[in-house]
């Protein structure tokens, strides 16, 4: 059965390997929608042409921009519909409709916290959630279970989220929003996150505070967007996924283990009430996960290399140093304090990570900021899109002024 997709950041790591999956399953899905934050315009009017894609989605002020790039790139082919605007992406995401059993599917690559509202958008028409955008489920994991349409909508694409709920389906496990079982007790006793370490393993904090962008750009492991690399250096990155797998899986964040894992094969880990542990396993590439949320429950052939279990290897696991590296127990303590906690952890980050690429700010004060900037929020406010939105505003200008930008 043919598949309609949705693709929200069509031109970002997520979106521009996601689209390579489509192309090498062209009989299974049909791109019915591509949306891009204006980055790169030109490619997002090649996409377009390669996919026969009808509607593009896109800022406002990218509209001319696109018309000529498409005269450009089209051979003379008929323009899609073009939505300009602040909810462009949310329409496109709205587009597409469907029920449990049949559903078309939206693809959230967007990165940072303006991803909530295409994903409730998404929830709300029905369609199947493939989910890469972890800002939504951080700043708005109780809105986002209350939008669910139907049990299991939501589709990890993260390789830790992902890796987590193919191994869940070797138990029973009766919570959680992507739960692959949902009857019976939980057989679960906690999950296990892996991380690579990032570029400074090993480092000392003296030794952090000359950390350049360019050197934290550099990941050891994972190609992926500056922002996302930058959050896995300073380990923000696996704070927030510890937050994302506590909505997902309705798992007391005190039964979240992450340990530094730093050949990246084992993506995360289920450990069951009985000592038995599942670990899914492959070697680093995003694509696999891509696969899966586009075509969940089924598996596409060849997305990535399998292990070489015929040739010797090891691989080494690891407690990370709580005090180099602070973010996990930031991202902890937020997702106990309040539903509103994560939000704020979230947008002070986007803003200290968005001033040191630009050298405003060097790179340990992101972590120390962000500390700063939760210690000072009192969560007075309600737990909708609105209050959700008043604390990113609130959390993002209280970052501005502790860091003088």
């Amino acid at each position: 059965m043919m598949r309609d997709v949705v693709l929200l950041g069509s031109t970002g790591s997520i979106g521009t390997q996601a689209l390579e999956v489509i192309d090498a399953n062209a009989d299974r899905f049909r791109v019915c929608g591509l949306g891009a934050g204006g980055g790169n315009i030109e490619l997002l009017a090649r996409q377009a042409v390669s996919f026969d894609v009808p509607r593009v989605a896109i800022a406002a002020d990218k509209a001319d921009e696109f018309a000529s790039s498409w005269k450009k790139v089209s051979g003379g082919a008929p323009m899609p519909q073009v939505d300009t605007g602040d909810d462009a992406m949310v329409e496109l995401a709205r587009s597409l409709r469907g029920t449990a059993e049949e559903s078309g599917v939206v693809v959230n690559g967007i990165t940072g916290s303006i991803g909530l509202r295409p994903t409730l958008a998404a929830l709300e028409s029905g369609a199947t959630l493939a989910l890469a955008n972890k800002e939504s489920l951080v700043i708005g994991g109780g809105l986002i279970a209350q939008a669910m349409a139907w049990p299991g909508q939501i589709v990890p694409v993260d390789s830790e989220h992902s890796a987590i709920a193919q191994a869940l389906s070797s138990g029973r496990h009766e919570k959680g929003l992507t739960s692959p079982v949902v009857t019976g007790r939980s057989e679960v006793r906690r999950l296990i996150l892996t991380a690579s370490g990032g570029p400074f393993r090993g480092w000392g904090r003296a030794d952090l505070a000359k950390v350049s962008p360019e050197q934290a750009l550099n990941h050891p492991t994972w190609d992926m967007g500056p922002v996302v690399t930058i959050n896995s250096s300073t380990l923000i990155n696996k704070g927030l996924e510890l937050i994302e797998a506590a909505y997902l899986f309705d798992i007391d964040p005190a039964d979240i283990t992450v340990v530094v894992h730093p050949q990246s094969v084992v993506h995360s880990m289920v450990e069951f009430v009985d000592g038995s542990t599942i670990a899914q396993a492959s070697p680093p590439d995003m694509k696999l996960p891509i696969a899966l949320g586009l075509a969940w429950p089924e598996r596409l052939e060849g997305m990535a290399s399998p292990c070489r279990w015929e040739e010797p290897v090891s691989w080494t696991f690891e407690p990370f140093d709580v005090e180099v590296f602070p973010a996990i127990g930031l991202a902890r303590d937020a997702v106990a304090a309040s539903p509103l906690h994560p939000a704020v952890l979230n947008a002070a980050n986007e803003e200290c990570v968005d001033a040191f690429r630009v050298g405003r700010i060097g790179y340990l004060d992101i972590v120390d900021t962000v500390a700063e900037v939760l210690g000072a929020f009192d969560a007075d406010a309600t737990l909708d899109l609105d209050g959700v939105l008043g604390v990113d505003a609130w959390a993002r200008a209280q970052a501005r002024r502790a860091l003088g930008v």
